[in-house]
């Protein structure tokens, strides 16, 4: 990995910002949760869609960090992750590391969940990038990955 110390050319940078706002502002559209899961078929409060999906992706996590994740209140994500557990959707145990935190996994129910809407999530994906191939695809996941990773940092 080779090590830039010029400054990127501006007119690219913004180009990118203005992606990422436009993939950012799209992707929180209630109505992309709302498709998503509808085509899983499932019965799930477009508000706990994206708990249910970070605690599959993080699990076992407390409130607190769920609530960083998601960008929502601490005693909004409290309410909301109790009705997940009350649909026996996640449960939640003290920490290994911290008895006094409560921490969630999802249970044999929500796994069953989170795989229908990952099926769902790939065939509404084949549908939007019909055109793009796996070199496509698989170039962008690397980029997407290091960007992440690097922002991360």
């Amino acid at each position: 990995m080779k090590s830039v110390n010029n400054a990127h050319d501006s007119e690219i940078l913004r180009g990118l910002h203005a992606a990422i706002i436009d993939l950012v502002d799209e992707i929180n559209r209630p109505r992309r949760d709302d498709r998503l899961i509808e085509e899983a078929g499932i019965p799930l409060d477009r508000a706990l869609f994206p708990l249910l999906a970070r605690v599959w992706r993080y699990g076992p996590i407390g409130v607190v960090d769920l609530a960083d994740r998601t960008g929502r209140d601490h005693t909004t994500v409290s309410r909301q992750m109790s009705k997940l557990e009350e649909l026996d959707l996640i449960e939640r145990r003290p920490s290994l590391a911290d008895r006094r935190v409560r921490e969630a996994t999802v249970t044999g129910k929500g796994q069953e969940m989170v795989d229908l809407l990952n099926a769902a999530r790939e065939r509404l994906a084949n549908r939007i990038l019909v055109e793009w191939t796996d070199e496509d695809l698989d170039q962008l996941r690397g980029l997407l990955r290091r960007f992440a990773n690097d922002l991360m940092r």
